[in-house]
């Protein structure tokens, strides 16, 4: 069986453990995903198959070269594929096959929760790397300005690697070792302890650890 399912972070809540005590959890809803491709060792150099996520997509939003790709496999449209590694003797998977989450994930197990981080936009060093910046006193004339840059006769330039200002999020986050807490099948729901990185409505990807 794959490793891995892909999902959409639906949002936080808290649920209640068997001693009583209060668990914050967040919300997945991992699959149903569908096996569009299968990758083998003697004709790709790998073993793997590509899952794409079950939701509803208009086909004027798929091109011809998707479209033929899915057509082939049989399966609905998929806004959202991603591969995940496969057992080399595994031969239960075939295209067009349905994974629920209920088959992949079990409660009590850890996973790694793959997503991409809030964008915050342009933001300055005092944000963006926690620099402490200058006094806040009247007369400073310094407060959150990046200061020194560089040396100026040698090598007169810039070094590689100076933190400064800049895009702040939009990367790949990965949550490791977080805990199944619960598994609701019906609803393809998947609660893990703890925050995951992105928005409520991203996509993210839930591995084993």
């Amino acid at each position: 069986m794959v490793d891995g399912l892909i999902g959409i972070k639906v949002g936080m809540t808290q649920v209640f453990a068997e001693d009583g005590t209060v668990v914050p959890v967040t919300v997945i809803r991992t699959g149903p995903c569908v096996v569009v491709q299968k990758k083998v060792r003697e004709k790709d150099g790998y073993d793997a198959v590509q899952l794409g996520l079950v939701e509803f997509v208009r086909p004027g939003r798929v091109g011809k070269p998707r479209t033929g790709h899915f057509k082939k496999a049989g399966v609905p449209p998929c806004r959202v594929m991603r591969e995940f590694a496969c057992d080399e003797a595994e031969d239960a998977l075939k295209v067009g096959d349905q994974i629920l989450v209920g088959q992949v994930f079990q409660a009590k197990d850890k996973v790694d929760v793959i997503g991409t981080s809030k964008g915050k936009g342009f933001a300055g060093m005092v944000k963006r790397h926690n620099f402490g910046g200058g006094g806040a006193s009247h007369g400073s004339m310094f407060h959150r300005a990046p200061g020194s840059i560089g040396a100026s006769a040698f090598p007169s330039r810039v070094l590689p690697g100076m933190r400064a200002a800049g895009h702040m999020g939009s990367e790949r986050v990965t949550a490791q070792n977080l805990s199944v807490v619960r598994i609701q099948d019906q609803e393809n729901l998947l609660l893990v302890k703890g925050a995951v990185p992105g928005r409520n409505g991203g996509y993210v990807l839930v591995k084993k650890t």
